[in-house]
C-alpha cells in the first residue's frame, strides 16, 4: 500500500510460481500434516508375500534371491487372460506369491481366488522346474510405486541366467505411423527388446518414434540396465474390454522358445477363454 500520493509500489508477483508453491510459503507443515503424510506413504508401500518355502508365508525381502531362469510378465487384464488361457493350469503351475498395493486407481489383496474382473498380481512357477516363474499382473502400478514393484520383485531373483518376456496391451491411438490408426489392421502386436536378448522375436519391432510407457516400460528399461535379456510383446488394440480377437494376438508367442514347452491343451485352452469372456461379460452386466 502505498504511504503518499504519486509513490511507486511494485505489487507481488506470482509470475514462476504455482499453485502450490505459493500455498506452501503461506503456511508451515505442521506435526498432523506429517503424519497424513507418512501414512499416505505407507500405505503406498507394495508388499509381497512370497510361499516359495515349505508352503508357509514368508516376506520378500527375508529370503535369500532364489534362481529363476524364465520369467513371463502378463501386465494388464488381456495378458493376463491370455496366460490364463494358454499356459496356465492348476496341474503344472501353483501359486507362489501375491503382491499387495493400494493406490487411487485400484486396491489388491492377499487372495489367491480373483476373477478376470479383479486387480491382482499373481506369482505362479512351475511344479516341473521351479525356476520358471510366471506373473499376472493386472493391477494398476502407479508411477510412484513402480520403482518399488520393480525392487522387491527382481530384489527376489537372482539375475544371473534370467530370462524376461512381458506381455502388456495399450490403445492403437498411442501408436505412431504414417498411416492412419483408422486404416491399421488392429489388433496387431509389436516387440521391444534389451540389448541381451539374441532370440528371434515373434513380430515385427516397434519402430521410431514410438515409445512404451508405465510398468511394460519400467520393467524393460530395468533389464537394460541390469543386462537381463528381455523382450517385451505390446498388443496395440482398438477395444477396452476383455474380447477373443485381442487375447489371440498373443498367439504367436506360442512358438517362442520360452513359451512353446509351456503352451497346455487346445481344448482345454478354449474352455477357459470362453469361461473368462462369459465371466467377465456378466461382471460388466451389472453396470448396465
Amino acid at each position: 500500500m502505498a504511504t503518499f500520493f504519486g509513490e511507486v509500489v511494485v505489487a507481488p508477483s506470482r509470475a514462476g510460481v504455482d499453485d502450490e508453491e505459493w500455498a506452501e510459503e503461506g503456511r508451515e507443515e505442521t506435526p498432523e500434516d506429517r503424519e497424513i503424510r507418512r501414512e499416505l506413504e505407507q500405505k503406498r508401500e507394495i508388499d509381497i508375500l512370497w510361499t516359495l518355502k515349505s508352503g508357509a508365508p514368508a516376506e520378500s525381502s527375508a529370503d535369500e534371491p532364489f534362481v529363476c531362469s524364465k520369467f513371463i510378465v502378463g501386465i494388464g487384464h488381456t495378458a493376463a487372460a491370455f496366460l490364463s488361457s494358454f499356459i496356465l493350469d492348476s496341474v503344472r503351475w501353483e501359486v507362489v506369491g501375491v503382491l499387495k498395493l493400494w493406490n487411487e486407481w485400484c486396491r489388491t489383496s492377499n487372495t489367491t481366488n480373483v476373477l478376470p474382473t479383479d486387480s491382482f498380481c499373481l506369482f505362479y512357477r512351475l511344479i516341473a522346474d521351479p525356476t520358471v516363474l510366471l506373473c499376472q499382473c493386472s493391477c494398476y502400478v502407479a508411477e510412484d510405486q513402480q520403482f518399488q514393484w520393480l525392487e522387491k520383485v527382481f530384489g527376489s531373483m537372482q539375475k544371473e541366467g534370467l530370462q524376461v518376456t512381458i506381455l502388456s496391451t495399450c490403445p492403437v491411438a498411442d501408436y505412431k505411423s504414417q498411416e492412419s490408426t483408422l486404416t491399421l489392421p488392429s489388433p496387431f502386436l509389436k516387440a521391444l527388446k534389451t540389448k541381451e536378448f539374441k532370440e528371434q522375436v515373434c513380430c515385427p519391432l516397434l519402430e521410431q518414434p514410438n515409445i512404451v510407457r508405465d510398468l511394460p516400460a519400467a520393467v524393460l528399461s530395468y533389464c537394460e540396465v541390469w543386462q537381463i535379456p528381455a523382450v517385451l510383446y505390446q498388443c496395440y488394440t482398438d477395444v477396452i474390454k476383455l474380447d477373443t480377437v485381442t487375447i489371440e494376438t498373443f498367439k504367436p508367442l506360442l512358438s517362442s522358445k520360452t513359451l512353446k514347452s509351456l503352451v497346455k491343451d487346445a481344448s482345454e485352452s478354449t474352455k477357459i477363454l470362453k469361461k473368462l469372456l462369459t465371466t467377465n461379460e456378466t461382471h460388466n452386466n451389472i453396470y448396465i
